[in-house]
């Protein structure tokens, strides 16, 4: 098994806006844990779940993904400014990546953390982490985030090693999940309330931080292929690419072939253990 730092659950609450945390070694899914607790509408927010191991971690479209071992994976429950009706907007995916990102040029100023449209933070072209948004009924937010805070990747399947990248890859240490999760939780909250005041605010924080701007991309959509030079994100959240026909505004897709799978073989004993399970790019 893996070693995971400790959490020190009574000061995180002390110190940070979370009046609600929960700290398990393991669980199929840090999201599901946080989706029960909203759907009660009388339970106190912000709340947080965080595992040291997901058996059954995922990403967008129910993707799964690889996590080196002990990382930082966590599931934040706020409330939506303003409410949504069950929906997740493309503009909370924005609020919360320049929250994470900025959460971690606070405290590791020398990595250039960038955000990848739709969902992803990339250090140089390589996925150090990912964003899930959630939306429950009566307008509640779960922002689920997975940072390779931990290890290495020679941990990772060796398919993956050019792709992804870990804190103690790029600084020689781990970052403890606990002053992440608070840094993380405090941007998160500031942002909601600024979403809500001034959504252009969110844009010009976000515009800096863009891995995409000026590059050319391709976007899967469940029954189509968009390709174009992509000018940026638009102020609802949407990827603005010029096409061949004109620009248009992608609200939802993957950079990545949805038919593009890895597997790890590791998998298929029944006695394999660990976060290395059927791995796709996204």
């Amino acid at each position: 098994m893996f070693a995971a730092d400790p959490i020190d659950v009574d000061a995180l609450k002390r110190s940070s806006c979370l009046v609600h945390f929960e700290h398990v070694e393991q669980t199929p899914s840090t999201q599901d844990l946080a989706r029960a607790y909203a759907s009660i509408v009388t339970s106190p927010l912000p709340a947080a779940f965080v595992a040291d191991f997901q058996t059954h971690g995922r990403g967008r479209r129910g993707a799964s993904w690889w996590q080196s071992p002990g990382s930082l994976a966590v599931s934040l429950v706020f409330e939506a400014q303003p409410a949504l009706s069950g929906k997740a907007e493309p503009i909370w995916s924005l609020v919360a990546g320049v929250a994470v990102a900025e959460a971690l040029k606070m405290l590791l100023p020398s990595v250039p953390v960038a955000l990848q449209w739709p969902n992803d933070l990339v250090v140089h072209g390589r996925k150090l982490g990912g964003i899930l948004v959630d939306c429950v009924t009566g307008g509640r937010l779960i922002f689920g985030i997975g940072i390779n805070t931990h290890g290495t990747v020679c941990s990772a399947p060796h398919l993956l090693a050019q792709r992804v990248v870990t804190i103690p890859d790029l600084c020689g240490a781990p970052l403890a999940r606990g002053l992440l999760i608070k840094t993380i939780a405090t941007r998160l909250e500031s942002l909601l309330l600024a979403s809500s005041d001034a959504p252009q605010i969110i844009l010009e924080r976000y515009r800096p931080l863009c891995a995409l701007e000026g590059t050319r991309v391709r976007v899967y959509q469940d029954n189509a292929l968009l390709d174009g030079l992509c000018c940026g994100i638009d102020s609802s959240g949407s990827l603005l690419l010029e096409t061949s026909t004109g620009r248009i505004a992608v609200r939802s897709g993957s950079l990545t072939n949805p038919f593009d799978v890895w597997h790890d073989p590791s998998t298929d004993s029944p006695d394999a253990s660990g976060p290395q399970t059927c791995v796709l790019r996204e």
